[in-house]
């Protein structure tokens, strides 16, 4: 019957993204981990920073940065700022006046890709480390990103983030720290599936020019083990940023990001060229995660529809009842995972009717 093949279907597919694979990666990162050979060195870096009219946190993200713990004369910092039209070039260029480490490039209005493109093409250091305008790094974060690239397998880092208490009704940071140890226990295995926005870094060498409308957060890891190379994760380099200041505004945030989800995974070609593990943790992890609403949808609907059929069923139906009800009366994780799981459908719809900018405004409250 279809109705039953689609609720067990989907009520396996939801349990094992969100439950049994979790679990599985954390068994087996325990068992037959596979470690990085660090070592303490100090490569050339150049830290870029893309930057759209951020004139509000701009100043405090250069004087974080130029105070890390990390010879000086090894580090160039080049702010990619695209087409700021506030007082952000402005700022940076003072700073620059002041420490010759900085660099302003002042880029054609393209997005942030296209922006850490060009800065990736002006800096001249063997490792290319990232960060958004609005975070913080702890002052040896570098140090500790860059020591893995001791170890000749090793392509892209990323670090460790938390957000900051939101002021208002988003639990994102719940959400994070979750994200946070599944992705330590997959880099512990192999490699991530997926990075860090806020503090990530790449040799060079191994920097990969993605299509404008793609984020480095999902595309470069997968594209760095599709090239035999290692994505891992830096629990020791930290850093922080805001949240969406409410529920709505993270909603948003979430749709907008989804739809770049949405357009790797049907036209990224992720699947291509990978082991049969890490193939598993891409569908496990990226796939079924981002399809989590259409299963939501197909679990909902054969649930109704299988009423009749048993208790199973029923009790089934009034889980999701009961879930949805706790999430229209405002109850924090439940109207979180709801709205979040939402986002992923309303963004697949977005994207399919009018496809991915590369370009966005940031979120409300997040600087």
């Amino acid at each position: 019957m279809v109705a039953k093949a689609l609720f067990w279907g989907s009520l396996g597919a939801l349990g094992w993204t969100h439950v049994g694979y979790p679990l599985t990666v954390a068994a087996l990162a325990r068992v037959r981990g596979r470690p990085v050979r660090k070592g303490e060195i100090e490569p050339r870096v150049t830290l870029i920073v893309a930057a759209h009219n951020e004139e509000v946190v701009i100043e405090r993200r250069l004087a974080n940065l130029l105070a890390l713990e990390y010879p000086p004369d090894k580090i160039e910092i080049v702010v990619a700022s695209d087409a700021s039209t506030d007082r952000t070039d402005e700022l940076v260029a003072a700073v620059a006046e002041q420490n010759p480490r900085v660099c302003l490039l002042r880029c054609a209005r393209g997005g942030k890709v296209a922006a850490q493109d060009s800065a990736a093409r002006a800096g001249r250091g063997e490792i290319l480390a990232f960060s958004d305008a609005n975070a913080h790094w702890k002052p040896d974060a570098l140090r500790k990103l860059v020591r893995n690239f001791a170890d000749p397998d090793v392509a892209y880092v990323g670090g460790s983030h938390f957000y900051e208490t939101a002021e208002g009704t988003n639990r994102e940071g719940t959400y994070g720290r979750f994200e946070g140890w599944l992705r330590e226990n997959e880099s512990r295995l192999g490699s991530i599936t997926g990075g860090t926005g806020p503090i990530y870094a790449v040799r060079r060498e191994d920097y990969v020019e993605v299509d404008s409308r793609f984020g480095h957060d999902l595309a470069l890891p997968y594209l760095m083990v599709q090239r035999g190379r290692r994505a891992v994760i830096e629990p020791e380099a930290i850093a922080w940023e805001k949240p969406a200041r409410d529920l709505g505004d993270e909603y948003r945030r979430k749709v907008r990001m989804f739809e770049h989800c949405w357009l790797i995974v049907l036209r990224g070609r992720m699947l291509r060229r990978l082991g049969p593990a890490y193939l598993i943790e891409i569908v496990s992890h990226r796939h079924l995660r981002y399809g989590s609403g259409l299963l939501h949808l197909a679990f909902l609907a054969s649930s109704i529809a299988l009423v009749p059929a048993g208790l199973v069923y029923r009790g089934a139906l009034g889980a999701q009842l009961v879930l949805l009800a706790a999430a229209a009366a405002g109850l924090g994780l439940a109207r979180y995972y709801v709205l979040v799981t939402w986002a992923t459908v309303a963004s697949l719809a977005n994207y399919l009717r009018a496809g991915a900018s590369p370009v966005w405004e940031k979120a409300e409250g997040t600087r």
